[in-house]
């Protein structure tokens, strides 16, 4: 079995993927297969930027602990204490609930409704939630995984740091790390360079389904990068040049434990973990993504494209298998 078996579905002529393999720190993979723009015919590559979804959880992770380490906030702050105009419902919700996927929050998705008209930003997350006096569980109780709970720490960040949520992980993340073609992604605010657009199958053929009524919420899924950049990224979470070792041990220690999904894990603050794996996957129409860790043994596998299929997680296993000299 080799690399680019596994990747076969991805080359061609359809939407494609970027692959990244670093082990000790260096890249022994690093290619793009397919194209990240069918109608111009522009080839995927190692600076092809895709849309995160769910990956971009852990930067807006990292920016809460950043914002700790300031003193600016505390993980065990009450949620109304950032933002008030959430109902008494909230009232036992913590930062750190929010962070680990146990704060009980309704799903602002199912709130929306099916003809939600435009785009909703993480504001409007909180507009849905302020109206909502209840919770699925009480805060701290069970794991319900919530994009809301996300969309309303980016209001935090922004609260607690005086500056707009694209801003602050550019200041602080991003620049930092040398990240220069990372971007949490607003409409009309600056373009995405390299741009992959996102793809379903249709009946049979491949159609531009780009965005969504939720891809431009923020805090849950809104961060475009590549897997250069994310190398960078991969790189700092090994010593304490953004996050301190006592950040870092929270990020990546079971926080909760995750439940009605179909693979064993534990969750901490933006990332899963499995066995010796810390790992997220992140999904939204046209965009299919998963970052796998291997601390222990030095290794990462990135593995970001633009279709909405196959599912990128036992590939990336797959890969990553190749490297750790297990069996297939």
């Amino acid at each position: 079995m080799t690399v680019d078996s596994l990747m076969q579905r991805y080359q061609g002529l359809g939407p494609g993927a970027s692959l990244l393999v670093l082990r000790d720190g260096e890249a022994v993979v690093r290619r793009g297969y397919g194209l990240s723009d069918l109608e111009a015919g522009t080839e995927a590559g190692p600076a092809t930027n895709y849309r995160l979804a769910s990956v971009s959880k852990q930067f807006t992770a990292a920016a809460v602990l950043l914002l700790a380490q300031d003193g600016k906030l505390s993980i065990d702050d009450p949620v109304r204490r950032w933002l008030p105009s959430l109902p008494p419902a909230a009232d036992a919700i913590t930062l750190g609930h929010m962070l680990s996927h146990t704060s009980g929050l309704i799903d602002y998705e199912d709130l929306m409704g099916d003809d939600w008209q435009g785009q909703i930003r993480d504001a409007g997350v909180l507009e849905l939630l302020e109206k909502q006096d209840r919770l699925y569980f009480p805060a701290g109780s069970a794991y319900r995984y919530s994009n809301g709970a996300y969309a309303l720490l980016a209001l935090i960040v922004e609260k607690a740091s005086g500056l707009d949520y694209p801003a602050f992980l550019e200041q602080r993340i991003f620049e930092p790390l040398g990240m220069h073609d990372t971007i949490a992604y607003v409409a009309g605010g600056p373009a995405v360079p390299n741009r992959a657009w996102g793809y379903s199958r249709v009946d049979g053929a491949w159609q531009r389904t780009d965005q969504s009524t939720t891809s431009a919420v923020l805090g849950d899924g809104g961060i475009y990068s590549s897997i250069d950049d994310l190398a960078r990224w991969d790189a700092a979470l090994y010593d304490d040049r953004l996050l301190t070792d006592a950040s870092r041990a929270l990020a990546f220690s079971p926080q909760s434990k995750v439940t009605g999904e179909p693979y064993d894990a534990s969750y901490g603050f933006g990332w899963r973990i499995t066995g010796d794996t810390l790992w997220h996957s992140g999904e939204t129409i046209g965009f299919r993504n998963v970052i796998v860790r291997w601390p222990q043994q030095r290794l990462t596998v990135v593995l970001l494209s633009n279709r909405n299929d196959p599912e990128p997680y036992r590939t990336a296993l797959q890969v990553g298998s190749l490297y750790l000299g297990e069996k297939e």
